[in-house]
C-alpha cells in the first residue's frame, strides 16, 4: 500500500442527488483508490496523479489475484483503476467481482481503443474508459466524472462508440441506439430519475426525456423496464 500525500479532495455531489454509496467523501476526508496494473512505473504515476486530485491512500496491485487480496482487506475504496490486460486474466471479470463487492466506481485504463473493448468495459460495470496514451488532463477528468457519479469515454474513443450499438426492437427488428442512448439507459437500469441522469451526464432533465422518448420510438415500448430489458438481453447494458 502506498501512502500519498495530502491534497484537496473532489467536492461530491449533493448527497441527495446520488444513492448514499454513491456520494463521494467529504471534501476534508480524501478518497482512497484501488489501481491495479503490472507495470510498476505506471502505477506510479498514476498515484501521483491521484494525490494531486486528492487521493488519502493508494493500494496497488499487480495482478488480478493480488487486486482480490488487496479489496478483501481494504474493503470497497472510493474508486478502483484497473487495466484489462493482467497477467493472470482478464479485467473485466475483476470489474464485475468489484462491482458484485460494493465498488460503486471503476475506471479502465487500457491500451486498447477497440469499441468492442470499450463498450465490454461498460458492460461488465466500469463508469470510464481512458486509453494509457492519455493526457493527464484528460486522466484528471475522467476520474473527476467518475468521482461526482458519472460516466466518462476517453475523447479518442467517444467518436467510436457514436456509431452506436445495435438492439432487437419488440417486432425483433435491430435498431440502432447512440452512446447517449446507451449511456442513459444504463442509468436507468441503475434505478436513477431523469433528474439523476441529467446530473450524471450533465444534462437537463427535459433532454433525458427526450433521450428515452427516442430510444421508446426505435425500441417500440415507453415502458423503461421493458427498453432496459431489451438492451440487457443484446447485450448493449449490464
Amino acid at each position: 500500500m502506498a501512502t500519498v500525500g495530502p491534497g484537496m479532495a473532489l467536492r461530491g455531489v449533493a448527497s441527495g442527488l446520488l444513492p448514499p454509496a454513491m456520494v463521494p467523501h467529504p471534501r476534508e476526508e480524501m478518497f482512497t483508490v484501488l489501481v491495479v496494473d503490472d507495470h510498476p512505473l505506471l502505477r506510479e504515476a498514476i498515484a501521483q496523479r491521484l494525490s494531486s486530485m486528492g487521493a488519502g491512500t493508494v493500494h496497488e496491485a499487480a495482478s488480478i489475484s493480488e487486486a482480490r487480496t488487496r479489496a478483501l482487506a481494504s474493503g470497497p475504496c472510493d474508486l478502483a483503476i484497473l487495466d484489462l490486460g493482467l497477467p493472470d486474466g482478464s479485467g473485466l471479470d475483476l470489474i464485475a467481482e468489484l462491482r458484485a463487492q460494493g465498488w460503486n466506481r471503476v475506471v479502465v485504463l487500457a491500451a486498447s481503443d477497440d469499441p468492442s473493448a470499450v463498450r465490454a468495459a461498460f458492460q461488465a460495470g466500469a463508469q470510464a474508459y481512458l486509453l494509457k496514451s492519455a493526457s493527464p488532463g484528460v486522466v484528471t477528468d475522467g476520474v473527476r466524472r467518475v468521482l461526482e457519479g458519472g460516466l466518462y469515454a476517453d475523447p479518442s474513443v467517444a467518436p467510436l462508440l457514436a456509431a452506436g450499438t445495435r438492439v432487437p426492437a419488440t417486432d425483433n427488428t435491430p435498431r440502432e441506439l447512440s452512446a447517449r442512448e446507451v449511456e442513459v439507459l444504463q442509468l436507468v437500469a441503475d434505478g436513477r430519475s431523469n433528474k439523476e441522469i441529467g446530473d450524471a451526464l450533465s444534462l437537463s432533465a427535459l433532454t433525458v426525456k427526450s433521450h428515452l422518448s427516442r430510444i421508446g420510438r426505435k425500441l417500440g415500448t415507453g415502458d423503461r423496464a421493458q427498453m432496459v430489458a431489451l438492451a440487457m438481453r443484446a447485450g448493449v447494458i449490464r
